[in-house]
């Protein structure tokens, strides 16, 4: 699925005439179709995250600070988070991170097809070590709500990340909607921002720690 400029404004939470003042003077990566402006949902997300400039509001304390990121909190508990994923290049990487996912077997065999595809397409890697891999169209699987996978490979590799760096952790993002996706990549974009999440998944925290960190434990 691409995006319209109205997407992209309702994504970073600006005007429509930001965005296009962001094409052409801060190199926000578009494409034209029919005249019109088109935007792909990882391009978005790591040009923010290059620029700093998070798609959504930023990190709270508390309880506000826990609305911020509920629906990435409630998506990364049904998906997991998963340590020492191994493979020996990214299609195997993914087929592997693919089997952690809550979907039958089938799907999971149908996931690692369609991550591997799209990983072929365009890199998902948004630099700092980070990828997000995730099907073209978000309505691909049947789940009920958002779903994010959290997997430490067990050694970085190469995603064709733009600032170089290997890839050592995978956000897999499932959603049943155009809309859930949307505001799931939103609150990922915005914890990437939040130097408490962005330590934990460095690190490789245990998982109570990387959910404590979104929920603004102490």
């Amino acid at each position: 699925m691409e995006l319209s400029v109205r997407d992209a404004a309702q994504v970073f939470g600006v005007s429509e005439p930001t965005i296009i003042r962001w094409v052409k003077q801060e190199g926000l990566p578009s494409f034209c179709i029919n005249g019109h402006h088109r935007f792909n949902r990882v391009d978005l997300l790591e040009w923010s995250h290059g620029r700093k400039h998070p798609m959504a509001r930023g990190a709270e304390a508390g309880a506000q600070r826990a609305k911020t990121f509920a629906l990435l909190s409630a998506a990364l508990s049904a998906g997991g988070i998963h340590h020492a994923v191994a493979g020996a290049d990214a299609a195997s990487v993914l087929a592997a991170a693919a089997q952690r996912l809550p979907l039958s077997a089938a799907d999971r065999a149908l996931a690692a097809e369609v991550l591997v595809e799209r990983e072929q397409h365009g890199a998902t890697a948004i630099g700092d070590g980070i990828a997000v891999p995730h099907p073209r169209s978000p309505l691909v699987f049947p789940v009920a709500a958002p779903v994010v996978a959290l997997c430490f490979l067990e050694r970085p590799l190469d995603f064709g990340a733009a600032d170089g760096k290997p890839v050592g952790a995978l956000f897999l993002l499932l959603a049943p909607t155009v809309r859930s996706h949307l505001a799931l990549l939103a609150e990922l974009a915005a914890a990437l921002h939040d130097d408490r999440f962005k330590d934990a998944v460095a690190r490789r925290a245990p998982a109570a720690e990387i959910l404590g960190a979104l929920a603004g434990e102490p």
